[in-house]
């Protein structure tokens, strides 16, 4: 039995197959987390949703941004956008079950030594915190009126944290630190533009995971988000975004001896 993580799949599902073959996953045995981002910019969205959903006992699944653009698309609260990829999705005979499904996977997970995340986790919180606000955001996302909640979660340009802060801000702030951050500088402030690779960060601003955490942490974060990072292992992190949709590589990690696997991506 082995715990496999892998990096953003984003509608990739022949390299997710042959990665599969490759580490011989073992559906009645082993287990798969992946760090979100499942759908969008790729050529298979839906069949991705699909095979993962088959698989839905033995997955942890974390969303990632493009997992709640597809929710918020499906809500009528934004337009799909001319890169988008999810036609075949929205349009699918089974597409509400699979978007039900789909909106009630956490924003983190914790388990032993690990947590797993999409994008990363604000140096200002310590882990009772995150889980705390991760779990906020979950339950507006899982209740029956989620669609009262998704304009807060899913357009916040809310950057600054504030231990004061009220719902609904809260949880825009939270989803994007949970899904979209990759710098901040060292007082907690998002940067929410920034792409590139991290030598290419403007001045005052940090990777999140090179700001000394306020509260020390003992877990090793596991996250994706960051194409232009690569696959990466430093102390207490390891980066796991590929870049597959891009043409580079889809790439997984097994949690028992750290062990990556990767496999080549066509653009």
């Amino acid at each position: 039995m082995a715990t496999y993580a892998f990096g953003d799949i984003q509608g990739c599902l022949t390299p997710l197959r042959r990665l599969l073959d490759l580490i011989r996953f073992d559906p009645a045995a082993d287990r798969l987390w992946f760090t979100g981002d499942l759908v969008n910019r790729g050529p298979r969205s839906l069949d991705v949703l699909r095979f993962l959903h088959g698989l839905d006992a033995r997955c942890v699944i974390v969303l990632g941004n493009h997992d709640l653009h597809l929710l918020a698309v499906h809500s009528g609260v934004t337009p799909l956008r001319e890169r988008d990829t999810l036609h075949d999705v929205l349009h699918a005979p089974d597409a509400e079950a699979l978007l039900d499904w789909l909106r009630r996977r956490p924003l983190l997970h914790r388990e032993g030594d690990y947590l797993l995340v999409h994008a990363g986790i604000l140096p200002q919180w310590d882990i009772a915190q995150a889980r705390s606000l991760a779990g906020e955001v979950e339950t507006a996302l899982r209740s029956d009126d989620y669609r009262t909640f998704l304009p807060f979660i899913y357009r916040s340009e809310a950057t600054r944290w504030d231990d004061a802060m009220p719902s609904p801000a809260r949880l825009g702030f939270a989803a994007n630190v949970f899904t979209r951050m990759r710098l901040c500088s060292p007082d907690g402030v998002l940067d929410l533009d920034f792409k590139g690779p991290p030598e290419q960060a403007g001045a005052g601003l940090l990777p999140w995971f090179h700001i000394a955490p306020r509260h020390p942490r003992a877990e090793t974060v596991l996250f994706g988000h960051w194409s232009a990072l690569g696959v990466r292992v430093e102390e207490r992190i390891i980066a796991l975004d590929g870049g597959c949709v891009w043409g580079h590589a889809l790439a997984c990690l097994r949690l028992e001896d750290r062990t990556i696997h990767t496999v080549a991506c066509e653009a």
